[in-house]
Formats: C-alpha cells, structure tokens, sequence
C-alpha cells in the first residue's frame, strides 16, 4: 500500500514539471514531509474547457489542483468513507463502484519526492521504515484518480494513490507499491478519451524501479505529528517495537 510520502516542492515548480496550470486563487500547499491520509495534497489533473455559455469544447489542459487525500465517490452519503479510501488496486479498479468510472475518466499524476514502506526486520518483529526516492532527486508520478464531491461551493476535490504489485528490488519491503508513471505516460494517463484501463494500468518497469534508492530512515517518520527534510534522511538506526506506524 501507500500511506504515506513526502512532496516537499512549490507549486510553480511542479507547474513548470507537469505543463500544468495551478488554479487561480487557491491556497498553496505547503511543503510536506509527512503526507498522511486527510491531509491536502496537489494533483496533475486533466481540465475540459468550456466556452461561456458552459458547454465542451474539445479542449483541455493540465491543471494543478489542491485536493484531498482519499477518494469520496460523488454518490457516498458523506465524506468520511474517503478515509478507506486512500488505496486503489489496480487489479479491481474496473469492477469497484468506487473507482470504476474515475478509473476511466478521472485519473490524475500525484506528484512526489518519494513514499515510505515499512519492512519487517528479519532479527524481530520491529518495522525498519524506508524512503523510496528517485536517486537523482527528480519528481515522481504516482498514478492517480480524483473524484469530487457535493455541488457548488461546497464541492470537495478528493484522490486516491492507485496500487500494484511490487516490482524488483521493492518486493524486498513490501509486496505492493504504488504505480510510478515515468514521463512518456503522463499524457495517456491523463487522457479522459482513453478508456483502456488494463493497458494504462501496466506495472512499472523494471528500469523505472532500479532508479529507485531504498533509503532507510528514522521511526520518527512513524509519528504524523512530525515533519521536515530530516525524515527523509538516510539513518541507521533499528525501529524499536513500540515505534509502529500510525497512518490515521
């Protein structure tokens, strides 16, 4: 699963990385080295133009957006089901009323530095927590699908991480990941006229994995109350029993 990373970069950077356009007027979001569940989260999703009397146009473009994380479905009776639903497999993503019509039309990039897995330790039964990062310091796309909920100025924008199973040197920490999207699919995965969804839904690459660091790091990043670049910086230490992750 993913249920927790880090997306320390501001938003005219990812703006500039994705060709994406952030929404005018919408706050910021800061900095984060502690992405937990419910918290605010920016996406790349694709934006359908209008002209003014509202209707398509058969335009579009990249746009940057604030969200939420954990997917509510337009039809859920209230929000709280979103905080199930952080995770979407894509071995069901076609079949779960939940994620079967985002899955088609509504995908979106969630842009990262890198997430967090925790592995069992071999000498017991501690978790040591890693940061799995791109080893040149480059953004990663995690495959995304966001849905919004409610109407008018009380609409909420919510995502969710799509998952797979673990590629390479990752099954080592876990048996899934989420599904990194590497550059050349960012448009079709964006694209709401491609409605493939096995095909778009392909495993990460092996390639794509081995740029990947498995970085071990401080249990501090167990606690959701704590954050800063210090999370993510290599430690040698071993988790103690008591310092299990607390994703909620």
């Amino acid at each position: 699963m993913c249920g927790r990373y880090a997306a320390s970069r501001k938003p005219e950077d990812l703006a500039l990385e994705f060709e994406a356009v952030p929404v005018a007027g919408q706050e910021p979001v800061a900095a984060d080295y502690n992405v937990a569940p419910t918290k605010d989260v920016q996406v790349v999703r694709w934006k359908k133009e209008r002209d003014a009397e509202g209707a398509l146009t058969g335009g579009g473009h990249r746009e940057l957006r604030a969200v939420r994380w954990g997917l509510v479905p337009s039809w859920a009776k209230d929000v709280s089901i979103g905080n199930r639903m952080i995770n979407a497999r894509v071995e069901s993503l076609t079949d779960k009323p939940a994620f079967r019509t985002a899955a088609r039309t509504r995908r979106c990039l969630v842009p990262a530095d890198g997430w967090y897995e925790w592995a069992k330790r071999l000498d017991g039964p501690t978790k040591q927590p890693y940061f799995i990062t791109p080893q040149d310091g480059s953004v990663l796309a995690l495959a995304g699908l966001w849905e919004v909920w409610g109407r008018g100025e009380d609409r909420l924008y919510t995502c969710t991480v799509v998952t797979s199973p673990a590629v390479g040197a990752l099954q080592e920490i876990h048996d899934r990941m989420p599904l990194v999207l590497p550059r050349e699919r960012w448009a079709d995965w964006l694209d709401p006229a491609r409605e493939d969804v096995e095909q778009l839904t392909e495993p990460t690459s092996p390639e794509v994995v081995e740029t990947l660091e498995l970085r071990p790091v401080s249990t501090a990043v167990n606690n959701v109350a704590n954050n800063g670049r210090q999370l993510t910086e290599r430690a040698e230490t071993v988790a103690e029993p008591a310092d299990q992750p607390a994703l909620f």
